[in-house]
């Protein structure tokens, strides 16, 4: 027999829970542990390997600022997913943010450019919102129709802005921009040369340390605090307020959400919206950051490598910025030291394949632990057989961190539920 409707009690509306719990506090244990243990193993290759570049406070300087466009399209991913909607378009709503940035940028000032292509961004975002929410296009089809649609129309809008008149006067042409003014940067005063100059004795651990917050508080670009300050946003919003617990609802049961009084359009519009302002801010911070100027193919990738620092992090604020703060890292390793660093890094892949084999045999997985242990033995014969990475594999580097974080991680992910199912209004009665 089944019970009826009026027999079974309504489940307790979730808790939104506060931010000093048991499991908020171990969290941020295992996060320190990690990065402590993360650290060591960064200074012990550097002392090996005299590779003094790897802690530099020049190297996290620059990862750093290759990270945060990536981050901003890990954070957009994950507004959009925690919805239910799957965000190909990244890439697209990326480019938009770099012309929008660029076009108005250089004609009026910086900081219109950052607000008109977060702008240009969210129109992606509801161009994708509209296909997928109110159409019910399939998300992938949409996401890449978003990408290519965004790529024609700059390249056609680049012509008609860029390639004559004032703006070629000024240095504009039909694949970019003229440029604009920078964006203000800062260092802290005092700490920055306090840092760098602990830095220079090379200690142990201790000038790594010092290179690393010297990197963090130099010449630091106000757009880059904005994207920290909206990590930690993001993470209030969507686990600690009412409206995040509606958002996250209708990407894991939407026709859930319905029954309890949600209007899941309207926050699955709200989620794309943002996502596309996100994407943009990113585009913009290329455009206006990065390089000054709009620049076709500017963005090379950086959204799908956004979605998988997201992957990596399990769609939350905390994880995707480590993940970004990685392929940052290495993309800034082989942009700035070429195959001399990167070779160093070999030792450390040892090291860490070495780690996961006797993991893996302490948990009894003999197969994966063999092949790690193989994998370490042949990574190790690498490095002492060569004196230097080829070039065709450092330019590789950043994606083959990517390919290899997501490889170790997959087995602890889990999605949204219901991210990337069709919903319609109604369907569930």
């Amino acid at each position: 027999m089944t019970a009826t409707m009026t027999d079974v009690p309504p489940p307790a509306a979730p808790k939104v829970k506060g931010s000093g719990g048991p499991r908020s506090r171990s969290t941020l244990t295992r996060a320190l542990l990690y990065t402590f243990f993360g650290l060591l193993l960064l200074s012990l290759v550097r002392v090996i390997t005299d590779a003094d570049q790897l802690t530099s406070a020049g190297q996290i300087a620059a990862s750093l600022g290759l990270a945060v466009p990536i981050g901003l399209a890990a954070l957009a991913g994950l507004w959009s997913e925690r919805a239910g909607v799957i965000n190909i378009g990244l890439e697209g709503m990326m480019i938009l943010g770099t012309f929008g940035a660029g076009w108005l940028g250089w004609q009026t000032s910086p900081w219109l450019g950052l607000l008109c292509g977060v702008g240009f961004g969210v129109i992606g975002g509801l161009i994708h919102g509209l296909a997928t929410i109110t159409f019910g296009v399939d998300h992938i089809v949409s996401g890449v129709a978003v990408n290519l649609l965004a790529l024609g129309a700059t390249q056609y809008l680049a012509k008609i802005f860029f390639a004559g008149g004032e703006a070629q006067a000024k240095g504009g042409n039909p694949k970019q921009s003229p440029s604009s003014e920078a964006l203000p940067d800062f260092s802290v005063a005092g700490i920055s040369d306090g840092l760098s100059s602990i830095e220079k004795h090379h200690w142990f651990f201790v000038s790594d340390l010092a290179g690393i917050l010297g990197g963090l508080v130099t010449h630091l670009s106000v757009v880059t605090i904005i994207a920290a300050l909206l990590v930690v946003a993001t993470w209030w919003v969507l686990w600690r307020t009412s409206f995040g617990l509606r958002l996250r609802s209708c990407g894991e049961n939407p026709i859930a959400a319905e029954s309890l009084g949600v209007n899941v359009y309207t926050y699955k519009y709200a989620a794309v919206a943002i996502s596309g302002g996100l994407a943009g801010l990113g585009g913009a911070f290329l455009a206006l950051v990065t390089s000054h100027i709009y620049l076709e193919g500017q963005t090379g990738g950086r959204g799908y490598i956004g979605l998988a620092a997201m992957i990596f992090g399990n769609w939350r604020p905390g994880g995707l910025a480590m993940g970004a703060g990685l392929f940052g890292f290495s993309d800034a390793l082989q942009l700035r030291n070429g195959g001399t660093v990167v070779h160093a890094l070999l030792l450390l892949l040892f090291i860490l394949l070495l780690l996961l084999a006797a993991w893996k045999g302490y948990r009894k997985a003999w197969l994966q632990s063999g092949l790690s242990a193989l994998t370490a033995a042949a990574v190790l014969v690498w490095y002492l057989t060569t004196d230097e990475v080829p070039s065709d594999f450092v330019g590789a580097t950043p994606y083959f961190v990517t390919l290899l974080v997501l490889s170790l991680s997959a087995q602890r992910l889990r999605m949204p539920r219901a991210n990337g199912m069709r919903y319609h209004k109604g369907q569930g009665k």
